[in-house]
């Protein structure tokens, strides 16, 4: 019979549960996300046997100034009477200029972190902030049946976390657009019940042909709202402009809001921002890699709809890279340099420093 989940829609039921602050099962330890943890859970780990950690990145214990002994994050001992405001400000950066000194520190070392690193990876797709509080338990299955937790086999969780979910086309219909009446749009689901990807199909692009196509990440701040703290908006309407031009293109708009971390992160960056720091450094403060979005699913969108050569429409040579890599071959980098003002001048003088944007 097959009506049991495997572990792709097992992972997909974790996510919701940790999203709602419901603990899961990860192989033998007890997993809770720190941004969902509520003071009654956080009661309730500190009476199981064991000692209770909260893992996070590397990137935030360096800001922390705590010992990550396990390469890619650091497993932080909880304080016997740690309370939950404690744990959020291990957390969340949000009130780090006001109160710095948030240790010391006490940090695990010894004994595998891998399921810690998995739980973290779990955290972070849900579109949480990378920070998770995790205790060993002495019999898991037990424990899953008697609270009716969702449980997860740790090894293939590990392996599942580490590959990206097929796409799959699910529909496609005529759009008439301003800059190009001959518009479709076609819908690209993931298997893990991740967010859908779109492809917006200009004219009738010859597929024996080097395509003008622009890779945009969905930013509901610019392309909706008309932010003008980056220059997402701009260049999105720039490059459909063009595709109407020139009578065909393909623009993939994937959903990966803020670099891949989500609009609540997101906004959390910009908080962090507006207290003086980059774009760059407020990822870091929050747990997260410079860039968390992945390309790839682009360059699979691309070969689904029959198209193995672009005319990148990008300042990002990442995604140059990233598409050579994948097996699209880019015909042409078209620079695609608009939508600078005074309230984003040092947002793109930093993306270009540091994440090598050619500006």
């Amino acid at each position: 019979m097959s009506f049991s989940p495997d572990v792709t829609e097992t992972l997909a039921r974790a996510r919701a549960d940790l999203r709602m602050g419901v603990p899961v099962v990860l192989g033998d330890i007890l997993v809770l996300a720190a941004e969902t943890l509520t003071e009654e859970r956080l009661a309730d780990v500190m009476t199981l046997q064991g000692d209770a950690v909260l893992a996070i990145t590397a990137r935030r214990a360096q800001t922390l100034k705590a010992r990550a002994y396990d390469g890619d994050l650091a497993r932080v001992i909880l304080p016997k009477d740690a309370t939950l405001k404690w744990v959020q400000s291990i957390a969340d950066p949000a009130d780090d200029l006001r109160a710095p000194m948030k240790g010391p520190l006490g940090a695990m070392r010894g004994g595998d972190a891998t399921l810690h690193n998995t739980a973290l990876n779990l955290v972070k797709s849900a579109r949480l902030l990378p920070a998770a509080v995790v205790i060993d338990l002495i019999d898991s299955v037990a424990f899953t049946r008697t609270h009716g937790l969702t449980a997860i086999d740790g090894a293939a969780a590990t392996a599942h976390l580490q590959i990206r979910s097929p796409l799959h086309s699910v529909v496609n219909a005529r759009l008439p657009m301003e800059v190009s009446e001959a518009g479709r749009l076609h819908i690209f689901r993931p298997e893990d019940g991740g967010e859908e990807h779109y492809a917006i199909e200009i004219g009738r692009p010859d597929r024996s042909a080097p395509v003008l196509c622009r890779l945009h990440s969905a930013c509901f701040t610019g392309d909706l709202m008309g932010s003008l703290k980056c220059d997402c908006g701009p260049q999105l309407r720039a490059a459909l402009a063009q595709m109407g031009s020139e009578g065909h293109g393909i623009l993939l708009y994937l959903n990966q809001e803020g670099r891949g971390i989500g609009l609540a992160n997101k906004m959390r960056a910009y908080s962090l921002q507006d207290q003086g720091f980059d774009t760059v450094e407020a990822n870091h403060r929050l747990g997260f890699e410079d860039d968390e979005r992945d390309f790839r699913l682009g360059a699979d969108i691309l070969k689904t709809m029959g198209f193995s050569a672009v005319r990148l429409l990008t300042n990002n040579p990442r995604k140059v890279e990233m598409m050579e890599q994948c097996g699209v071959r880019v015909a042409e980098r078209v620079p695609l340099s608009v939508g600078e003002n005074r309230h984003n001048a040092a947002y793109l003088a930093t993306k270009a420093a540091k994440s090598g944007h050619l500006l």
